[in-house]
């Protein structure tokens, strides 16, 4: 069985450290936290990387790499804690406490990476941690420690230099950073080897750069086409310029900056161009992305080109620079004087795709999932730029339209961002209906009734109906969670008023939705039947994928409390498949949970109790209380599985199930085989499908592979949501590895 984990894996050799992870593997077992403490291009990442890889097998719940680079809000370092544990944030719960609470019972070794730009916050999370969860180990990087409580601080310095006299070639071939420079560009190159020509050169150049590595690689690639010789007179003229000719040594960052710096000189004006402009992106970025703000018709060539040159990475996902070189490359662009231009064109590009994704409904629901899941770094850094300058237009729009990504992946952050943009002046209702249908998901009715009473104001003004039908209906539930029964019937009447003669789906769905969330409620399970079955020929005929989940599961809700659970279990399985397919964590919770009340009222006492164990742990990792609806099923499905099995053997099944992973428990709600089982099946993918994830283990983009098969990105995007769907995998790396599997 594969160790949990999400730690990535190597590209390149690595090279030397034995000091160092020698050091590290003894701290750790006595100290919890280990800080790796040096300057930028140092190779810390790259070290915390490895000893995690060495170290995570013996951690139960494995190693997990959290990369903080890309994260510029303090506030938001909790969620990408969250993010890299594959948890979510669609609760009401503070991260931080959903974070204790998820790892209190948890063995597993965690590394924060980058914590410089973040100190405070990222020190404050880590002791929290530390201090709620005793199984937990942490391993940070950054350029100061975190002054953290118990801390081991080890300092990460550059690569030993070789020795500036002649010696003999075999010893000079052992140095850490000669190895380094040969290896890289015997990568680059092709081939390379040290020899007693080209030794002197090697030596100077690794000396020059304070045997920093990310210095040494980016003059290491250059041996494409400069010899080593070449390469020390250029370096060394820009030293002696920036010097003027003085022999003390230059600090450190100040060395990376040069080399940088002449990684960039060497670069063609169009490149150097490109490199700039990258630096608006804060975290992945894909082709297309390039191409609309890098404003290049040679986008993918520019590309290819920096990417041989080690200035600029790539994985399964997209692109990255590198966080020196993405520092570098912003200043270049605020030198240029066009950092607002590019800015805003980003800000304008960002807009229009998640607008785009809007506007095309929520039948197009998991393609828009997918896109903001990539993108999200890059969304947070524009709304947050759009916050900093005022510009409350685009921050709405942007906030406005990414409701479904608030809903299923980020509820508290998106409650967060609304109320930002709402602080501002905002006139378009749907920014209130947005801010109120989180407040109903996270269980909170008067945050979401503050908000959608002022857009029901500002909908009668503006004159839109539709906006209007949606924010009353949306209404109607917020009272009646809130108790106020009558308030909710008036409100719902006044919605279906108002969205009857518009024929527009989405305020029916809505409608529909109310009645059957305030029928379970108030226990009027006949009203829950008919609207939601109204509402689930609806979605089906819109294609709408998360109403129809919803429908499914208030249907199910009232077969089981009439006594059918046969049917029960039908509509609720369903549900759980739509669930799972657009990973909505909540409603996998309460589907588990539903299907364990239907196996009890189907004399299946042991899978009841399984599925009942199942659903408290993942209750507990998303922070969600139990569904009103459900509370008195729940209730009886435990008293019947515990009379019926007796009361050990009740709770070692219950026990069983809470040990269940996430993906175990909705396989075993679901009677579906084991992935493993499903994925050793290679007739499981069809030809198309099989054509596509041979080239997944290539690294290749959607519209590269498109390129290569004659298809559409957006055809070789559908392929890919299929083949992750069928093998039960959840990232392209995972295809690769199968692949891999299939040709052995």
């Amino acid at each position: 069985m594969t160790k949990p984990g999400n730690l990535p894996a190597e590209v390149s050799s690595f090279v030397g450290r034995g000091a160092e992870l020698a050091e590290a593997r003894r701290k750790l077992t006595g100290a919890r936290l280990v800080s790796l403490v040096g300057p930028g291009g140092v190779g810390k990442t790259r070290l915390a990387v490895r000893i995690a890889t060495d170290l995570g097998a013996g951690f139960r719940g494995g190693a997990w790499l959290v990369e903080l680079a890309n994260v510029r809000d303090p506030a938001l370092v909790g969620t990408a804690v969250m993010a890299a544990l594959d948890l979510r944030d669609q609760t009401a719960a503070d991260p931080a406490a959903l974070l204790r609470s998820y790892l209190r019972e948890r063995e597993l070794l965690l590394v924060v990476d980058n914590c410089e730009h973040l100190l405070d916050a990222a020190a404050r999370l880590v002791d929290d941690v530390l201090r709620a969860a005793p199984g937990v180990r942490v391993i940070a990087t950054s350029r100061e420690p975190l002054s953290v409580a118990g801390e081991h601080v080890l300092p990460v310095a550059p690569l030993e230099l070789p020795p500036s006299y002649a010696d003999m070639l075999e010893r000079t071939a052992t140095n850490d950073a000669v190895r380094l420079f040969v290896d890289r560009a015997a990568a680059a190159a092709g081939q390379f080897t040290l020899t007693a020509s080209n030794q002197a050169a090697v030596v100077e150049v690794c000396r020059r750069l304070d045997g920093l590595p990310l210095a040494i690689e980016l003059a290491a690639v250059r041996t494409r086409t400069l010899s080593p010789d070449q390469i020390r007179d250029r370096l060394s003229d820009r030293f002696h310029l920036l010097t003027g000719g003085s022999r003390a040594a230059l600090p450190r960052h100040q060395t990376l900056h040069t080399a940088i710096e002449w990684s960039y000189q060497l670069l063609t004006p169009a490149e150097q161009t490109m490199l700039m402009r990258l630096g608006v992106f804060a975290g992945r970025f894909t082709l297309d992305d390039v191409e609309a703000v890098g404003g290049s018709a040679e986008a993918l060539d520019l590309l290819s080109s920096l990417l041989d040159k080690s200035l600029l990475g790539r994985d399964e996902t997209g692109y990255r620079l590198p966080e020196s070189m993405r520092a570098y490359a912003w200043d270049k662009l605020r030198e240029s004087g066009d950092a607002d231009t590019v800015e805003l064109r980003c800000a304008d590009y960002y807009l229009s795709r998640i607008q785009q994704f809007a506007a095309a409904g929520r039948s197009r629901l998991l393609p828009s999932l997918a896109w903001f899941d990539l993108e999200i770094d890059n969304i947070r850094a524009v709304l947050r730029g759009c916050l900093d300058r005022a510009d409350f237009a685009r921050a709405a729009g942007m906030a406005t339209s990414l409701i479904w990504y608030w809903i299923t992946r980020a509820t508290t952050e998106g409650a967060r961002w609304l109320d930002s943009v709402l602080a501002g002046p905002v006139g378009n209702p749907w920014t209130y209906f947005a801010r109120g249908f989180l407040g109903v998901v996270q269980n909170d009715p008067e945050a979401a009734t503050r908000a959608l009473d002022r857009g029901v104001t500002v909908a009668r003004a503006a004159g839109m109906p539709d906006a209007l039908a949606q924010l009353l209906a949306m209404a109607s539930i917020a009272a009646t969670m809130r108790g106020d029964a009558a308030g909710g019937i008036r409100l719902l009447d006044e919605a279906r008023a108002v969205a009857g003669p518009l024929d527009d789906v989405g305020a029916t769905l809505m409608t529909y939705q109310a009645l059957a969330l305030n029928g379970l409620v108030v226990g009027d399970l006949a009203a829950v039947t008919a609207a939601a079955a109204e509402g689930a020929r609806l979605s089906r005929e819109a294609g709408d994928l998360y109403s129809l989940g919803m429908m499914l599961m208030n249907q199910g809700y009232a077969a089981l409390g009439s006594g059918a659970p046969r049917q029960a279990e039908e509509l609720l399985t369903e549900g759980l498949r739509i669930a799972d397919q657009i990973d909505d964590r909540v409603a996998q919770c309460y589907l588990v949970g539903a299907l364990g009340c239907c196996a009890a009222a189907d004399r299946q006492p042991r899978r009841a109790a399984e599925l009942l164990g199942a659903m408290a742990t993942l209750r507990d990792e998303i922070g969600a209380t139990d569904h009103p609806g459900m509370a008195v099923a729940l209730a009886s499905a435990t008293r019947s599985a515990r009379e019926a099995l007796g009361a050990e053997p009740f709770e070692a099944a219950l026990q069983a199930g809470s040990r269940l992973s996430r993906e175990a428990a909705v396989r075993l709600a679901l009677r579906t085989p084991t992935t493993a089982a499903v994925a050793s099946d290679p007739e499981i993918l069809s030809r198309r499908e099989l054509d596509v994830a041979r080239l997944v283990p290539e690294g290749l983009s959607n519209k590269e592979i498109g390129a290569r098969l004659f298809i559409s990105e957006r055809t070789v995007e559908s392929h890919v949501r299929n083949i992750l769907t069928k093998l039960g995998f959840a990232t392209r790396t995972q295809i690769a590895g199968w692949m891999a599997s299939q040709d052995r």
